[in-house]
């Protein structure tokens, strides 16, 4: 079985097409889209057709908003979630006989992206931690113990708290030495299911898990390109990424935003010949004290890497921003004004990065199930399966992780002329405003087309 996380795009240096091309075409692109939207997207468009749902057929609803489903996916949910923490804990401490690092990574991490993205924001009752609360108020109820939680949640804590908790997730899975190691992805459960659960005692379900629970402000804001969601108590159909426009102006969002375009971007970096071999001039002369010190220096090389890429993102949104007010005309911050732009692009990076990993580790699945703590079992008769290692040419991940770096940029270049033109007095001023938009976006691209290509 190959290594966790090992994972490229393969020989792309032997391409038909010269590598500058990519460049090249992409920033072509990213330019005729922005002429295109100048010349025929004079008014803001996106918010009206958000607004133009149609909701399912009622049985459909019946079934789709029942509690009994709701408690079924949710009691689902938690046992897998006392599975993993289990065989993390006490099975194989290879993470390629443990269920818990292919779960963990692939399964839930990767896996989940897509089904938000088509099928809406299902974190909402698939949420293990959710569930658990969800259980123990509705025990609570029913005994007559009424529960208030005992603090308000602080509005200027927004989702600082989310924030914090994804990047501790970046850097165990990126900086730190042994991010498949079921030992510390134990620990990296238990630690998060106590401030979870802690959070939801102390500011109330709700509150935490719009601000404080990292994976479900995650998948709430990659399920706004859904053409799924739930309104005032019903699920409606709308058209697919629309619901991007929505704007968000709560504290903390830029922060969390930079940290899911941050993180894929150092993962990027990490692998390139360029890290590799600055790290290991930096490493060296700890090694010759002794291999713990190396791997402590890598670890923290690898930490502040991790955070100087993060800061890019965002020091480079905010200088866009900026320019775009100036040469705008505005007087009026717009840091959170264009928050939504960079939702595509997040999407589109984790798309590139990873869909390979989740197509070629996620067959691992099959076996581990069948034997989830390495212990020897055939609980389903799967134990035996072997991946396809072939299933992706170099060459068709390559054109895949171009489409959608292309894609993810043109939908942000959509979604910010969309709001600018919302924003200033004249279309002359919205248009202007885009001139350093469209420079972030081409900036993006060619930067992320470099990190795939060299890693």
């Amino acid at each position: 079985m190959t290594a966790l996380l090992a994972h490229g795009i393969g020989g792309i240096k032997d391409l038909p097409v010269p590598l500058w091309l990519f460049y090249y075409g992409a920033a072509i692109v990213l330019l005729v889209s922005f002429l295109a939207l100048w010349a025929l997207w004079p008014r803001p468009r996106l918010e009206r057709l958000n607004e133009k749902d149609r909701p399912l057929p009622s049985w459909a609803q019946r079934i789709l908003l029942s509690p009994a489903l709701r408690a079924v996916l949710g009691a689902a949910s938690f046992g897998l979630l006392v599975l993993v923490a289990a065989t993390a804990l006490v099975g194989e401490r290879s993470p390629n006989e443990n269920f818990a690092p292919t779960f963990i990574y692939v399964i839930f991490w990767l896996g989940l992206v897509p089904v938000v993205v088509v099928f809406g924001n299902v974190w909402t009752v698939l949420s293990p931690w959710r569930a658990a609360a969800d259980a123990v108020a509705w025990v609570s109820r029913s005994t007559g113990l009424a529960w208030e939680a005992p603090f308000t949640y602080p509005s200027r804590l927004g989702r600082w708290p989310a924030a914090l908790l994804l990047f501790a997730f970046a850097a165990l899975e990126l900086a730190y030495s042994e991010p498949s190691n079921p030992r510390a992805l134990a620990l990296a459960v238990y630690l998060y299911s106590a401030i979870t659960w802690f959070g939801m005692l102390a500011f109330g379900r709700d509150a935490w898990t719009r601000n404080g629970e990292a994976f479900a402000v995650y998948f709430s804001l990659l399920a706004r390109a859904s053409p799924f969601v739930k309104r005032y108590g019903r699920i409606v159909a709308r058209l697919p990424a629309v619901g991007l426009i929505e704007r968000d102006e709560r504290p903390g969002t830029l922060a969390f935003l930079a940290v899911m375009l941050g993180s894929v971007a150092f993962d990027g970096l990490s692998r390139t010949t360029l890290w590799v071999d600055f790290r290991a001039n930096l490493t060296a002369p700890a090694s010759e004290r002794s291999l713990a010190l190396a791997d402590l220096v890598g670890v923290l090389l690898n930490l502040a890497g991790l955070a100087v890429m993060i800061c890019l993102v965002a020091v480079a949104y905010l200088l866009a921003v900026e320019a775009a007010r100036r040469v705008g005309g505005g007087s009026v911050s717009l840091a959170t004004a264009f928050l939504c732009s960079l939702i595509p692009i997040a999407l589109a990076y984790a798309v590139a990065h990873y869909f390979s990993l989740l197509v070629i580790q996620g067959q691992y699945a099959y076996p581990l199930v069948s034997d989830p703590f390495g212990f020897g079992w055939d609980l389903f008769g799967t134990a035996d399966a072997r991946p396809d290692l072939n299933a992706l040419s170099p060459n068709v991940v390559w054109y895949v992780q171009v489409g959608a770096l292309i894609a993810g940029h043109v939908m942000g270049l959509v979604l910010a002329h969309d709001r600018a033109v919302a924003l200033f007095e004249t279309a002359r001023s919205a248009v202007a405003s885009q001139y350093a938009m469209l420079v972030l976006m081409v900036a993006y691209t060619v930067t992320g087309l470099w990190l795939l290509s060299s890693g």
